[in-house]
C-alpha cells in the first residue's frame, strides 16, 4: 500500500509542480542555488488536488494537534493553504507576514490574534525553515501559543532540523524530498544522471555549485 508521501508526490509530479534546472539553477530567497524546485502552490489550480491538500492538511491538524485554537498561514504562499485549512476545520485564521506592512495599521499578523489562543501553523514549503520560524516568532510576540506547523512539503535539510529543534516547534509534512524523488525516479520523471545531481546538491546545498 502507497504511503501518503508517495501517493502526494505523484500529484505534485502529475500537475509539474517538480521542476529540475541542473543547467540553470534556481536561485532561494536564501540565496542558495538549486537544481531543483518544488511549487506546490500550482495545487490550488486543480480543484480535486486543492480539496486533497485541504482534507489532508485538516487531516494532520485534527491528529496531530487537535488543541490548536487558530490556524495561521504563513505568507504569501500557504495562505490560501491555511484558510481552506481553518474553514474545514472549523477554526479562526489568520495569516503572518514576513515584515510589516508600511502603511495603514503597520500589522505584521492580520486578523485577530487574541493572547493565550493556541495556534497550528501552516506552510506550503520547508527549506532552510527561516521565514517559516520567524512566524513562529512573531505569533509568539502577539501572545500566541504555536503548537505545531503543517506543511505540504519539506526538503529535509539538517540546517531545518537543527532550527525547529532549537525553536521547540513540531514539523508535520504531507510529504518529502526522498519521496518526490524516489516517485520521480520511479515512473521516469527524472533521468539517472539528474538524480545523481540532486543528491549531490541535497548533501550540501550551501555550497553547491552547478
Amino acid at each position: 500500500m502507497k504511503t501518503l508521501e508517495k501517493i502526494f508526490a505523484e500529484k505534485l509530479l502529475a500537475v509539474k509542480a517538480i521542476k529540475l534546472q541542473p543547467e540553470a539553477p534556481f536561485t532561494w530567497a536564501s540565496g542558495w542555488k538549486s537544481p531543483f524546485y518544488c511549487d506546490n502552490r500550482k495545487t490550488l489550480s486543480y480543484p480535486s488536488l486543492r480539496s486533497f491538500v485541504k482534507l489532508e492538511l485538516s487531516r494532520l491538524v485534527a491528529e496531530r494537534f487537535p488543541e490548536a485554537e487558530v490556524v495561521a498561514g504563513v505568507a504569501t504562499g500557504a495562505i490560501a493553504q491555511g484558510a481552506l485549512v481553518a474553514d474545514e476545520l472549523g477554526l479562526p485564521f489568520v495569516y503572518v507576514r514576513s515584515k510589516p506592512k508600511d502603511h495603514g495599521l503597520e500589522n505584521l499578523i492580520e486578523g485577530e490574534l487574541e493572547p493565550g489562543r493556541k495556534v497550528v501553523v501552516v506552510e506550503d514549503l520547508i527549506s532552510t525553515g527561516g521565514s517559516s520560524l520567524k512566524a513562529c516568532e512573531a505569533i509568539r510576540r502577539a501572545g500566541g501559543e504555536v503548537v505545531g506547523m503543517v506543511a505540504s512539503y519539506t526538503y529535509g535539510f539538517d540546517v531545518a532540523r537543527e532550527a525547529f529543534a532549537a525553536a521547540g516547534v513540531e514539523l508535520v509534512t504531507l510529504t518529502n524530498f526522498e519521496a518526490v524523488v524516489e516517485t520521480a525516479m520511479a515512473t521516469g520523471y527524472i533521468r539517472p544522471e539528474q538524480v545523481d545531481v540532486i543528491h549531490a546538491w541535497r548533501s550540501d546545498p550551501a555550497h553547491w555549485n552547478a
